[in-house]
């Protein structure tokens, strides 16, 4: 299994998310339906950027240094 780490983009307001994931497209989904509190806000988000990794704790630390 692969594990992502992504950076998001909304396209209304140019914010920024970071995050990771399993499953890139259905995660992408959830921040677009509201399903994801940190990123309930108007607009649609994009994906910016994507790094992949065999090793879950690996896609989590990427995201921590993103941040």
């Amino acid at each position: 299994m692969l594990y992502y780490t992504y950076v998001l983009e909304n396209t209304l307001t140019k914010r920024h998310y970071v995050g990771s994931t399993n499953d890139i497209d259905r995660r992408l989904e959830e921040h677009n339906r509201g399903h994801t509190k940190s990123t309930r806000s108007r607009g649609k988000w994009k994906l910016l950027y994507v790094e992949k990794y065999n090793i879950e704790e690996q896609a989590r630390k990427r995201e921590r240094q993103i941040k």
